[in-house]
This record gives structure tokens, C-alpha cells and sequence, in this order.
């Protein structure tokens, strides 16, 4: 399965937030269900203003059982 090309810029935009130390743990309320995810976030700036882009919430327990590779 190939990574589509969205994901790849996403992916680039996050690893740069990183390294320049632009990353940010946020408490949010989901839409959807009202539940509070703790959202990764890049942190922007604009002029004296912030702005947050959202990239991915922490999975709610353990990942391991939650996710799996595709499989070949």
C-alpha cells in the first residue's frame, strides 16, 4: 500500500514542528463525541499570534492492541 502524497507533506510538516521544537500536547474536545483526546499539535506563528494545526490524537490505551501493520 503506498502513502499518499497528503500524508507524506503532513508527515514532513510534523517531523519539522519537531526539530525546531514547535510541537505541542493539547487536551481538545472531539466533535463527534464530546470525548477529550490529547491532540499532537504543530505550533505556528503570526506575529504575536499562535496557531495550532492538529496532526493526531495519543491512542487511549495500548496501541499494540489497538493498531497493526498492513499486512504483505
Amino acid at each position: 500500500m503506498s502513502i499518499p502524497a497528503h500524508a507524506r507533506t503532513n508527515f514532513e510538516t510534523l517531523l519539522n514542528a519537531a526539530t525546531s521544537g514547535d510541537l505541542a500536547l493539547m487536551e481538545c474536545t472531539e466533535v463527534a463525541t464530546g470525548e477529550t483526546p490529547y491532540v499532537i499539535c504543530a505550533v505556528g506563528r503570526e506575529g504575536d499570534d499562535y496557531m495550532l494545526t492538529p496532526f493526531g490524537h495519543l491512542a487511549d490505551g495500548n496501541p499494540f492492541e489497538l493498531y497493526r501493520p498492513p499486512e504483505a
